[in-house]
């Protein structure tokens, strides 16, 4: 329990630091919120056996924001990010009109964003969030129509299971799409060959019946004109009963497939999107259904639709494909994990990445001295060292979680935890005296990751039932989400103990970092430990 005035401190330190949702904005809270004056406790330290996991093919359909595009790491290696969805009509059986014309098919998917200035004018200058590589990165961008049957379920034994869908797939998708790529106006190479991710908003002048003017500005958005003779047959001249009902348009229209390549003579980047948000406008004119209009008259008309929701309906994937570098492949190569002693550097990486398997054996092999004692536990903290020079030139994560990995849930800590984000909508900022925020030093770069798991040890000593689990650490992009993906094969990491799960918000996100490891010939400076202040009787 802390008094007022210490959590008054703890405010005002935070309230310093403003936190951008993108992970190049790093912020030190968390570092010095607790644990740094600790008014004459005595501290133990204790080894920790921790070494790397590679996570393979992992559950990708239930993201709520997935990457596009290509990220070259110059630690891990490059990242290939493509993407797949159903398609859902807002309305269905709409009454299309006789005669349709289409005018233009255009695809929107908003982008991550915040305003940097407000302009006299009401425009508004933005920032771009959630970019990794090059700012001026550009992509060559092929929107596909999806030739593949994605579902939600699939029947097993009289009962529906989920459907799973995985980031090793694309081949799979890019096997199936169908026809040319639909965003193929060429006189318009920043929406193929050229594209970008662009921070501009949208301007938009409309006029009244009496000429005024109304302007309206959106902020900054993939915005891509698709074929219009593809929707004219595809959508205005479809049967009315394809466009009826939700489970005959989604095996009409099968959805929407992204995918990225390089672009001739450029960098490449990649953003996090939420393609759930995304939507194609099909604005045409077809005559009126007013009966004493002239049959020639016509109107103008829109019909919407909707890229799905992975989180609530329908199907998605995002894509990914690795080009892991010599040095991040072998030390996640089962082949040179140490399970006895440890490994010296721990690798964790986001998507199709890796974890760290951190084991508390040392401790927990003192417990009955510690009870014996009647030592009380006021703080425990694991401080995770990073190793900047392997990280030289590298982004770096916000953010790690530590979990419960032989259960695949929270630990006590990160539940006790009730603090929130100081700034709206930064998915990485709250609950920060649980910790896991990156500390920097001088030069701005990463230099710690600290965790507290004060409640954890806490239970471990006054329940002797209670089990010593092993925790898994990985990156996140969002510590408000604790929920799980399941790998596309087991993996096993000791008889009869299976890495089965990853926490999904790893998944969302593209970084990696190196941590120094528990083992004993890691400098003692560095060294992993579980560091444990008590208050010991006279």
């Amino acid at each position: 329990m802390y008094n007022t005035s210490f959590i008054k401190k703890i405010l005002l330190a935070a309230t310093a630091v403003f936190l951008y949702s993108c992970d190049k904005d790093f912020n030190a809270i968390g570092g010095d919120l607790i644990g740094d004056d600790h008014f004459g406790l005595e501290s133990e330290k204790y080894d920790v056996l921790s070494y790397n996991q590679e996570v393979t093919s992992v559950q990708s359909n239930v993201l709520p924001t997935s990457a596009l595009g290509i990220y070259s790491n110059p630690v891990f290696g490059e990242t290939t990010a493509n993407y797949v969805t159903q398609v859902a009509l807002v309305a269905y059986a709409p009454s299309i009109g006789e005669d349709p014309v289409i005018e233009s098919a255009v695809l929107s998917i908003p982008y991550f964003s915040h305003v940097t200035a407000n302009n006299t004018d009401g425009s508004h200058t933005y920032e771009l969030d959630s970019i990794y590589g090059p700012a001026n990165g550009k992509l060559k961008l092929s929107v596909y129509e999806s030739g593949y049957q994605m579902r939600s379920s699939f029947p097993s034994n009289g009962t529906e299971l989920p459907q799973y869908y995985y980031t090793s797939q694309n081949s799979t998708f890019d096997q199936a799409k169908v026809g040319t790529r639909l965003n193929d106006d060429l006189t318009k190479p920043f929406q193929n060959d050229q594209f970008f991710f662009s921070s501009e908003e949208y301007k938009t002048v409309t006029k009244d019946s009496n000429d005024k003017e109304t302007t309206t500005y959106t902020a900054p958005e993939m915005r891509l004109n698709l074929n219009s003779a593809f929707f004219q047959d595809k959508i205005l001249k479809a049967p009315a009963s394809k466009i009826a009902s939700t489970d005959v348009f989604q095996e009409y229209f099968r959805g929407v497939y992204f995918k990225v390549e390089k672009a001739d003579g450029s960098p490449s980047n990649m953003a996090l999107m939420d393609f759930s948000k995304g939507k194609i406008t099909i604005t045409y004119k077809a005559k009126t259904d007013i009966t004493t209009d002239a049959p020639e008259t016509t109107e103008e008309r829109t019909i919407v639709i909707n890229l799905v929701n992975p989180t609530s309906s329908g199907g998605t994937a995002n894509l990914l494909q690795d080009a892991k570098s010599a040095g991040y492949s072998g030390a996640i190569s089962s082949s040179n994990v140490n399970k006895t002693e440890g490994d010296e550097r721990l690798y964790i990486k986001g998507g199709q990445g890796s974890a760290a398997v951190i084991k508390l054996n040392d401790f927990a092999s003192k417990l009955d001295d510690i009870r014996a004692k009647n030592w009380k536990v006021n703080e425990a903290n694991l401080i995770f060292n990073i190793d900047s020079d392997l990280m030289t030139g590298a982004d770096e994560p916000k953010r790690v979680y530590l979990y419960d990995l032989t259960n695949n849930v929270p630990l006590a800590d990160y539940y006790a935890d009730q603090t929130t984000s100081l700034t709206v909508g930064d998915t990485k900022g709250a609950k920060y005296v649980f910790g896991g925020l990156i500390n920097l030093g001088d030069d701005k770069r990463g230099k710690t990751y600290k965790i507290r798991i004060t409640e954890y040890i806490r239970n471990l000593i006054k329940d002797k039932t209670a089990k010593n689990v092993n925790l898994g650490l990985v990156v996140t992009e969002s510590i408000g989400i604790t929920t799980s993906n399941f790998l596309e094969n087991r993996i096993v990491l000791q008889p009869n103990e299976y890495f089965s799960q990853v926490p999904r918000a790893s998944i969302m996100n593209p970084l990696g970092t190196i941590l120094y490891g528990g083992k004993a010939s890691v400098p003692d400076d560095k060294r992993l430990r579980l560091e444990v202040y008590y208050t010991k009787p006279n």
